[in-house]
């Protein structure tokens, strides 16, 4: 199930686009109830973002622009716990974009935490990775293509070494078995396809030119699908 962080994340970037959301459009792209969109909003103007809405069963949601954002406020188990992850990531991913993230990290924190900073990465030793080697730009443009709507075309090298030319609605991108997945409708084959994303190449992302949304998501717990309707009424081409 995801975070109510990272789902907050996801709605923010949504009401930053500037235009007017209705409950139900955010709910939908969110995959969650009303309640849970009334609740994350809460979240929101808790942090200091300036929200206007509209009331009734219809009512709608808005970001005003130009406010000052309040800082991000971290304590020390926080500032640890940011550390951690980023060292995880950088014993897997094998790539210096991360060790420019936990720098810019450590300089931008007050002298308490950065010397708490310093002293977890000082401390920690990743021995056994737990995440594999992933091109941060595509999953940078995978989150904007869910966010937006979009989709993405790129060249993809099956297991058993076919080239072939997709257009997908990214749906999730997921970190499993040690290799990170697409997770998305193909709408060339009409289904729903795991691709791996090291396999991925000249990805761009494109507008829905004909304006048509894919289908449902078949089900309502990924891990799920993968390891039944997945295997049972879709092809992979991982």
């Amino acid at each position: 199930m995801e975070n109510p962080s990272s789902r907050s994340l996801r709605l923010l970037a949504l009401l930053q686009s500037g235009r007017v959301w209705s409950a139900a459009e955010i709910a939908e792209h969110l995959a969650v109830a009303h309640r849970t969109v009334r609740r994350d909003v809460a979240r929101l103007r808790s942090l200091g973002y300036d929200i206007r809405s509209s009331p009734g069963p219809g009512g709608a949601y808005q970001l005003v622009p130009g406010i000052k954002i309040p800082p991000l406020l971290l304590d020390a188990d926080e500032v640890c716990l940011l550390v951690i992850g980023l060292l995880v990531l950088e014993a897997g991913a094998q790539d210096t974009s991360v060790t420019a993230v936990l720098t810019k990290l450590e300089q931008l924190l007050p002298p308490t935490l950065r010397r708490r900073a310093l002293a977890t990465a000082m401390a920690t030793q990743v021995l056994t990775p737990v995440s594999a080697s992933v091109d941060w730009r595509l999953l940078s443009e995978l989150a904007e293509a869910v966010s937006d709507g979009r989709c993405l075309h790129f060249t993809y090298t099956d297991q058993h070494g076919c080239v072939s030319e997709r257009r997908v609605h990214p749906h999730r991108h997921v970190l499993r078995c040690g290799n990170w997945y697409l997770i998305g409708y193909d709408t060339q084959r009409n289904g729903w396809r795991l691709f791996r994303l090291d396999r991925i190449q000249n990805a761009t992302l494109q507008v829905n030119l004909t304006g048509q949304e894919p289908p449902m998501f078949p089900s309502e717990c990924i891990e799920d699908w993968l390891t039944s309707d997945f295997g049972r009424q879709t092809d992979s081409d991982s």
